[in-house]
């Protein structure tokens, strides 16, 4: 029996959640040694500016089985999964925030899920979600968007709680592309998943980081980094501005060779140039989204830059 190896990682992205971490700990670590005594949790501390990475080193005093990834700065939530992902080593990796309400006794439930279908994910879809109204309708309207404009399909009520089998993970978690995301990533690749229906929890303490913003970022980085909508767009509204163009001058035309004065009209005038020139300059900056992301993915860059790594069963592995 390779006594060594893992079959379960559980990666968990951190951000200012030093008042979760250990009942999360506490939590995870009951649930899980009910599926497997080999696994691991990685934990990545996304540029926390409280007192999480000092939290998640004293359970690490404790415990080999946690792993954690310092990221140099706060790079996302979407960068930091990213990283997780890329150094889990289970044959099963789990996904799920830190602040509780995904809960880790409904881990098993995934699993369970995802051998009974055959599948390759088994994701968590939100039966009830105690957040605001605010929050909860901007994420139906980022669902029906992007759906809509990216083509890439999924169901509705789908959250970041999921395990997904390694050997597919590991076909795209490397795809060398910096602004798109990789939960985007693999519904773009048709993973096949099979469904949970869960209750998700309140927030066990703290306040959320993930803000109106960041989801208006999340939708940018799904419809720009997997459709063309938005510059289709602006090619048929140019089309469709030139035949009203065109048609209003065929009716200038003809009220001049019927014999009808036709009023110069300075207030009209100004107000065609100005909406002219406010679309022109949106068509302009639709054209720059889409050029910036080509000119980010040029250079080449990182999604996140880890600045430690604390791992201490390598250590163990090493001193056999």
């Amino acid at each position: 029996m390779n006594t060594n190896r893992t079959d379960l990682s559980i990666v968990i992205p951190v951000y200012n959640d030093q008042e979760v971490l250990d009942e999360l700990y506490k939590r995870l670590k009951n649930a899980v040694k009910e599926i497997t005594e080999h696994y691991e949790i990685v934990f990545i501390d996304d540029g926390s500016t409280d007192e999480s990475f000092l939290t998640l080193k004293y359970l690490q005093l404790s415990d080999s089985r946690v792993k954690i990834l310092k990221l140099a700065r706060n790079f996302g939530q979407q960068n930091s999964i990213a990283a997780g992902l890329t150094y889990a080593s289970g044959d099963y990796i789990v996904l799920m925030d830190s602040d509780l309400q995904d809960k880790p006794e409904d881990i098993i439930l995934l699993i369970n899920k995802m051998e009974e279908n055959d599948t390759d994910m088994a994701i968590a879809k939100w039966i009830t979600r105690k957040d605001s109204f605010l929050k909860k309708s901007a994420s139906n309207l980022f669902f029906h968007f992007s759906r809509y404009t990216t083509g890439i399909k999924y169901e509705k009520g789908l959250g970041v709680f999921r395990v997904i089998r390694k050997n597919v993970l590991d076909q795209i978690i490397n795809i060398p592309e910096t602004t798109g995301t990789i939960l985007s990533l693999m519904y773009w690749s048709g993973i096949d998943y099979s469904v949970v229906e869960l209750e998700r929890d309140k927030r066990f303490a703290g306040t959320s980081g993930y803000n109106l913003m960041n989801m208006l970022q999340l939708t940018a980085d799904r419809i720009f980094s997997y459709s063309l909508f938005p510059i289709r767009l602006a090619t048929r509204m140019g089309v469709l501005l030139a035949f009203l163009a065109f048609g209003y001058a065929l009716f200038l035309i003809a009220k001049y060779f019927l014999l009808e004065n036709i009023a110069p009209g300075w207030t009209s005038t100004i107000v065609v140039i100005v909406l002219l020139f406010g679309i022109n300059f949106l068509f302009l900056g639709i054209i720059g989204e889409y050029l910036g992301r080509i000119y980010i993915e040029s250079k080449g860059r990182p999604k996140y830059v880890i600045s430690r790594i604390m791992d201490n069963s390598k250590d163990e592995k090493s001193s056999k």
